[in-house]
């Protein structure tokens, strides 16, 4: 999937292209990074109806290659490094999203994998 990043983009245009590709995992953005393992607070998630602009530090045009082997760690640092947005992934868990922060070493295949298996399995 290629994810084009541009200040005229809305945080939801850029959720639901990878929704599309990940159907059990979503991105959120925040106002600021996480560290490695942790979770990011929700008080500083960003709202979803504005636009990319107003939130990055670093407002760079490009395409993001993302690839069902990519691992969210990476993803995720390619959101800061190259654009200055801090993002997290999220998966589905039930009728919850868990952030992936302590499995952020897994690809994005291995977390939708999880995320499908875990809402298949639900009321067994």
């Amino acid at each position: 999937m290629k994810l084009h990043v541009d200040d005229t983009r809305s945080i939801t245009e850029i959720q639901k292209e990878f929704n599309a590709g990940f159907p059990y995992l979503k991105i959120e953005f925040f106002k600021k990074p996480h560290v490695a393992g942790e979770t990011s607070a929700l008080a500083d998630m960003l709202p979803t109806d504005s636009n990319l602009a107003k939130w990055r530090t670093v407002h760079n045009s490009g395409d993001l290659i993302i690839t069902p082997d990519t691992k969210v760690s990476e993803l995720e640092s390619e959101f800061q490094e190259k654009f200055g947005i801090s993002a997290q992934v999220f998966r589905q868990s039930g009728d919850v999203w868990l952030e992936t922060s302590v499995t952020d070493s897994w690809t994005l295949k291995e977390q939708n994998e999880q995320g499908e298996f875990m809402h298949s399995n639900i009321g067994e």
